[in-house]
């Protein structure tokens, strides 16, 4: 019988049985061939002239020594533009590379950079005399001065005993493992738009402004204030001076260049890197320009998880590519291609592990700079355009791996767009992924976002959103490792790897168990115990980070960071949200292991708890059929509702228990407030709506007109009246932004029901 193998375009391209069309597409992949499968390079520059400016202005603001060390960086790093290129600015040397932190993890250069070109897992190569400076120069000053070491220090003893390996705290016990120590921060949006619109001069006076405002007979302006804002200041002529330097460098290289046709587009290049993103883009080649100075210049800011993610390209460039095109000075092609000059550049920057637990998450040269398309736009309309479609198109026709493309879906997301999205699905290269926004928005409201901004989220790293102007929380968060929650349970609180060494809780011996009942309690005893150490663990994190971290450059983009002179790795900032979490790895084998314990060993006693765990201590060598009667019960993922409902149970425990977490920050809050909620009633609000008036007349006016629902899917994107039927999480967001609308006058049950 012959089998017929139905493969994806993408899956023929991969074999060689279909050709990449490369007409039209010569430039990009001139450059992608120049680096493609090439092993990348260290470029220590970054880490340099950083570590030259920190050596020099220790004592100062944390914020204002990084907004100077960029400013160092700024002035003295080479600057390079890709041949063939038609954007300039990268971080690093020409082909593959990847730049250096120290301030995350100097301390173990010595000990790890050695066998950077060697190791098995994602090598980098790094210049005999860059290793020599890096040595030198660079790890000794960071030795007893990073966070890495700190969070190492300060653990308790219970806490680093399911988190570190060592001593020094370089290899994690994958148990409950800390994230923060190998990124400054949790992956990352700037407010690009805020750039295009308005340029750096612009955001920079309006911080000189607050500057001349500040009374610096009061410690606050002159100790806190004073010194944010100096770094703001600071931190928008270093990204301009880098821009300049760029077009410098451009009409340098035009100079030198026979080919006419490269040398006109050089010299363009010059005078766009000459206008932004010191002033407001004029026209989509300056849009794209300032975005990807910005992107850049973010990376040598801090290394974020997953790297700096792009936002809801298609809203913020928009205009400016209909202007273009309704003029004439653009075409669709045109656009598409500087597009794709800014994706395989983007390819080029690769995500530097040195710590060797980072390294084992991160195992290869992957990154997530994540695109957004299509949604809904802050008024609540369908916000699909001409550019969404042309993102699509980019994907199916240049199916490189950058970017991570993310479409936003919702119950009025129109025929044409889903059906595109269907096409470029169906290529199999993997994108785009697809973000429910029936689901997104209302959870990001009833998290405290107004509705406005819960509709112009974006996608950020894998598939969290970000909100660039309300997000303030970002710190790498714990990894829980619930799979070895099991195996503590089998063995005592042990694991076979780290011998008789107790790391959960000593729950029993297995066998004892008589019922189904007493084996599910003592998992629970020890998924709870793994839980509180996370959220132990994570506090420490939060409160340690901000005397090690700082981000310029990200909180002059931040309306929150400017209006309270907070850096945006403070540990806590006015109206602020927290979208901290914890990744459950082994969710789904922890239930496939409880299921197949239920089924099979107390409701048809088919297998003895002995069996089975002397099937475990031999890796199942040996004992085959016991393996596959286990792998035969039901199992998460498979709308089965057997082994569905032990997942439920396990969530609904995890949920009571951070819940309590939850309902002791929210009534800190309160209580922050001077208010209290008692017997199910809050008091004190007349009190807090009085005080806030009087300190903002403006506290309770609407920020801007309520979101206008749009109605019927039609081709493009539709702008109707609202529809009979508005999706109830949509009813509930905005009944929500119009009771943070409320005047002072507004009843106590209405904001309690809000609250």
């Amino acid at each position: 019988m012959s089998q017929c193998a139905c493969l994806s375009p993408q899956e023929e391209r991969l074999q060689g049985k279909k050709k990449v069309n490369r007409e039209g597409r010569e430039r990009v992949y001139k450059i992608l061939d120049r680096i493609q499968f090439t092993v990348p390079h260290v470029d220590i520059e970054r880490a340099r002239y950083f570590t030259e400016s920190m050596r020099q202005t220790e004592g100062e603001l944390l914020t204002l020594r990084w907004a100077k060390a960029l400013k160092n960086v700024a002035e003295k790093m080479t600057v390079y533009i890709t041949p063939d290129q038609l954007l300039a600015g990268r971080v690093g040397q020409l082909g593959r590379y990847g730049i250096l932190y120290p301030e995350i993890d100097g301390d173990f250069y010595i000990e790890v950079m050695q066998d950077l070109p060697n190791r098995e897992k994602s090598p980098f190569l790094i210049d005999p005399e860059d290793m020599k400076i890096l040595m030198e120069e660079i790890a000794p000053y960071w030795e007893g001065k990073t966070y890495h070491e700190h969070l190492n220090k300060v653990l308790p003893a219970e806490i680093r005993g399911v988190t570190y390996d060592d001593e020094r705290g370089l290899k994690s016990k994958f148990v409950v493992s800390e994230t923060s120590s190998y990124r400054s921060a949790l992956q990352w949006v700037p407010d690009y738009g805020k750039v295009i619109q308005r340029g750096f001069i612009d955001i920079q006076n309006e911080a000189k402004s607050k500057l001349a405002a500040l009374d610096l007979t009061n410690s606050v302006d002159l100790w806190e204030k004073k010194p944010f804002l100096e770094a703001m200041i600071i931190v928008c002529d270093a990204i301009m001076i880098w821009a300049r330097r760029h077009a410098q460098l451009a009409r340098d290289t035009a100079a030198e260049t026979a080919d006419p046709v490269r040398r006109q587009e050089l010299l363009r290049m010059a005078d766009i890197c000459e206008h932004v993103p010191a002033y407001p883009a004029r026209n989509f080649r300056e849009a794209m320009q300032c975005q990807w100075f910005v992107q850049m210049f973010s990376r040598l800011e801090q290394k974020a998880s997953a790297i700096i993610s792009n936002g809801r390209m298609d809203q913020y460039l928009y205009p400016l590519y209909k202007k273009d095109i309704e003029e004439g000075t653009l075409t669709r092609e045109e656009a598409k291609e500087l597009l794709e000059c800014m994706w395989v550049d983007m390819a080029q920057f690769i995500d530097l592990y040195i710590n060797p637990t980072g390294n084992e998450f991160q195992e290869g040269y992957a990154h997530w700079e994540a695109v957004t398309i299509g949604g809904q736009t802050p008024e609540g309309e369908d916000a699909t355009n001409e550019l969404s479609y042309l993102f699509l198109e980019s994907k199916r026709e240049f199916p490189l791996n950058y970017p991570d493309l993310a479409t936003r879906i919702h119950s009025r997301t129109p025929e044409r767009f889903l059906h595109e999205i269907a096409l470029t699905v169906k290529d199999g290269s993997g994108f785009p992924k697809l973000i429910n926004d029936e689901e997104v928005v209302f959870l990001n409201t009833i998290k405290g976002c107004p509705i406005n901004e819960a509709l112009d989220y974006a996608i950020s790293g894998c598939t969290e959103t970000r909100m660039p102007n309300r997000d303030t929380y970002t710190s790498g968060c714990v990894y829980i490792n619930f799979a070895s929650a099991i195996e503590m349970l089998m063995y005592n609180g042990r694991l076979l790897h780290y011998g008789d060494e107790l790391i959960g809780l000593e729950t029993g011996d297995p066998t004892s168990f008589k019922t189904w009942e007493e084996f599910y309690d003592a998992y629970k005893a020890q998924h709870i115990n793994l839980l509180r150490k996370a959220f132990q663990q994570q506090h420490v994190v939060d409160r340690l980070r901000p005397q090690h971290f700082a981000a310029p450059l990200s909180s002059v983009l931040h309306d929150l960071c400017m209006k309270y002179y907070k850096d945006l790795h403070s540990e806590k900032i006015e109206e602020g949200v927290d979208y901290s979490y914890f990744e459950f790895l082994g969710y789904g084998t922890v239930v496939d292991s409880l299921a197949a314990i239920k089924k099979l060993v107390y409701e048809e006693k088919r297998l003895t708890m002995q069996e089975v765990l002397e099937a475990m201590k031999a890796n199942f060598v040996g004992y085959e059929p016991i393996r596959e009667m286990l792998k035969s019960a039901p199992c998460y993922g498979n709308n089965d509702p057997y082994a569905d409902a032990i997942g439920k149970a396990i969530a609904g425990k995890g949920l009571k228990f951070s819940s309590k977490s939850a309902e002791r920050v929210f009534t800190a809050a309160l209580k922050e407030r001077k208010l209290e909620l008692k017997d199910g009633e809050l008091t004190g609000l007349d009190d807090f709506i009085k005080a806030q008036k009087e300190a903002d007349p403006d506290a309770f006016a609407p920020d801007k007109a309520p979101p206008r629902f749009a109605s019927g899917s039609g081709s493009g994107g539709g702008h109707g009246e609202p529809p009979e039927h508005v999706p109830e999480n949509v009813r509930i967001a905005k009944e929500m932004g119009a009771a943070r609308a409320a005047s002072a006058g507004a009843t106590n049950d209405v904001l309690k029901n809000y609250l």
